[in-house]
């Protein structure tokens, strides 16, 4: 197991994830009281494999990393994220949301092997592009601290200059990021994610994202060329859309060269054996209630049911309804059920929410696709293997001749 210590954890997405990939938080710390309940009443229900979990609810600015012990692996987390969201007021660094500074003070202390950390698109909006800069260059070397009365821009031309230098002495991090789609590593939901990943650059580590498992082409193939979409879902010729031998085409010339891999998964599937929340047998399917009300309105018309779901959303103001519907067969609009919402963030079925609609609907929409992090996870777990192994090579050459003279 890597021993790991997540910050601003909220509801576990991020957490179950790594978990999966072989993460075991030292403690998850989280400030708001509803997030952490829901979390807590998992362990208490017997979600498997999170029975050891401490669940603390703190403020990050009040403790002190020491008291989880010096062998913590990887520091994982999500900032929050309203500082730099799209829908939020765009306050970045003058927020005081921004808990960035916090991430770093982390790893000053605890020196892990590495971090991941992740956050919105927004992020990476040009009118941020500086305080970007910022950030990652004090994850690059956290132990280059403003000095007293210096605000960020002359604390960014110091690291700079530290950056450039050349001569990087004590504590420093190699840091790569990406955007990346959950919707091209299996998540049925198109949602754009900064992901920032760091490891202690004496480690030598030689990592880089994974490379998507799924695409867009591949699901249009499957809808417009061979029809396996259509037929694994059971949907007869005569009510599938109408595709032309031009987009069959384009789909072909697409992978004349290259293999189709896996298709981007869609709301039909998320919802496959789900029934419909007004039904009966509903009642059967833990955080499956109907919740009525659901109308479109300019730029909100939810999502369809044969495409990844648009981006669900916590919101700035409450749960933002249009994000938050799908679009039946028959044109009909409802809104996701908190379950159906878990399944678009592939939580597992067993994993429940024990709030109200709204406030179980806000934890999802801030929470990590627990298979995002979990592809993200298993990718370093692997680079980690991979230099334990080698640095075992190094210690003792010779010794796999050894054994295998044996």
């Amino acid at each position: 197991m890597i021993r790991s210590l997540e910050l601003f954890s909220g509801t576990g997405g991020l957490a179950l994830g790594l978990h999966q990939a072989g993460f075991e938080p030292a403690a998850l710390l989280e400030w708001d009281k509803d997030s952490c309940d829901n979390i807590k009443a998992n362990i208490v229900n017997g979600y498997k494999g999170i029975e050891r979990w401490d669940v603390v609810q703190t403020d990050v600015r009040l403790v002190r990393y020491s008291d989880y012990g010096l062998d913590v692996q990887f520091i994982t987390g999500g900032p929050p994220c309203q500082p730099f969201s799209l829908g939020g007021k765009h306050k970045a660094h003058t927020d005081a949301r921004d808990m960035f500074p916090e991430a770093v003070r982390a790893v000053r202390e605890l020196h892990p092997q590495g971090f991941i950390f992740e956050n919105v698109k927004g992020l990476l909006r040009k009118s941020f592009s500086s305080y970007f800069n910022y950030i990652l260059l004090q994850l690059s070397h956290p132990e280059v601290t403003a000095k007293e009365g210096m605000d960020w821009t002359e604390h960014l031309r110091l690291l700079e200059e530290y950056h450039t230098s050349g001569v990087h002495d004590g504590l420093n991090y190699n840091v790569v990021f990406r955007l990346v789609n959950a919707a091209d590593y299996g998540v049925p939901q198109m949602r754009y994610r900064v992901v920032m990943v760091g490891f202690r650059d004496n480690l030598n580590a030689s990592w880089s994202f994974p490379e998507p498992t799924h695409s867009k082409e591949a699901l249009l193939y499957a809808k417009h060329v061979d029809g396996s979409y259509w037929e694994e879902h059971k949907i007869p010729k005569a009510k599938r859309p109408p595709s032309t031998q031009q987009e069959r085409d384009r789909v072909l010339r697409f992978f004349e060269n290259q293999e189709r891999g896996e298709r981007w998964q869609t709301v039909r599937d998320a919802l496959r054996g789900l029934p419909d929340p007004r039904s009966a047998a509903a009642s059967k399917y833990a955080n499956h209630l109907f919740r009525d009300g659901a109308r479109p309105y300019v730029g909100h018309s939810g999502s369809v049911l044969d495409e990844p779901s648009k981006t669900i959303k916590a919101g700035a103001h409450g749960v933002p309804g249009g994000e938050n519907m799908l679009v039946l067969d028959d044109g009909s609009l409802r809104y996701y059920t908190v379950r159906e919402s878990a399944r678009i963030q592939t939580f597992p079925d067993a994993y429940l929410f024990h709030g109200s609609w709204t406030e179980s609907m806000r934890q999802i929409g801030n929470a990590v696709p627990v298979r995002l992090a979990h592809k993200v996870g298993e990718s370093v777990a692997k680079q980690l293997e991979r230099m334990e192994t080698r640095d075992a090579k190094r210690e003792h050459p010779g010794s796999e001749a050894l054994q295998s003279a044996g």
